[in-house]
């Protein structure tokens, strides 16, 4: 018996998104899958060709450009981070929205002018897309990798910038932080696997066209 698909999906804010959407595809979870306080990763769905496991965003890629899973769920922020050759990415789902942003202390913003940078020090999880984003501006970005708690680094010196997700700006404003710069729009993709696009063919071909038309 073939083994089930297995669909990565990211914890946190995109979760709850991905719920509708799976369920226009036929694809419903088990209960415990909605509850974030259970430690169970792998949950079965109500196909047995399928199941889902629950894993952090950034993880979602490796595991389905390593082939552990066939499928995922994932943002472009992070496609664009690790920008893995073995992913092959062909619905925008049009949910995850926000922006990829620079953000500085509301004092500093008042007298800064991102027109005038020359070089930037920056705390992210995203070294290679800031870096990238500020040499395309002729702007020397010096940047420390931090995977959380991004908005300490400019109140304790780390780095007077940062580049982070936002979506409200909630967090931003609460820690004395305003966006000064926006790197990217971000919405959620389908991923897949190209190597299982080619060798599981009968199953995951149809399951993305189901995917594009949830979302069409």
């Amino acid at each position: 018996m073939q083994e089930p698909l297995i669909i990565a999906v990211p914890k946190g804010r995109i979760l709850e998104e991905c719920l509708p959407v799976l369920a226009h595809v036929g694809i419903v979870p088990e209960p415990a899958f909605s509850d974030e306080g259970s430690r169970a990763l792998r949950f079965r769905t109500n196909s047995p060709a399928i199941d889902l496991i629950r894993v952090r965003a950034f993880d979602v890629a490796t595991f389905v450009a390593h082939g552990a899973a066939q499928l995922g769920i994932v943002g472009s922020d992070v496609l664009a981070e690790f920008a893995y050759s073995e992913l092959y990415a062909p619905v925008d789902l049009n949910i995850g929205h926000c922006r990829l942003s620079v953000a500085e202390p509301a004092d500093m913003a008042e007298k800064d002018d991102p027109r005038g940078w020359s070089h930037v020090r920056i705390a992210t999880k995203y070294p290679h897309v800031t870096q990238a984003h500020f040499e395309r501006r002729g702007v020397q970005a010096e940047c420390i990798k931090l995977n959380g708690a991004m908005e300490l680094a400019p109140v304790l010196g780390l780095a007077p910038r940062i580049v982070d997700l936002v979506s409200s700006g909630r967090t931003l404003k609460e820690n004395g932080l305003v966006e000064v710069e926006v790197i990217a729009e971000v919405t959620s993709r389908l991923i897949v696997n190209r190597a299982a696009f080619k060798t599981r063919a009968t199953e995951v071909v149809p399951l993305v066209d189901a995917f594009r038309k949830a979302v069409a």
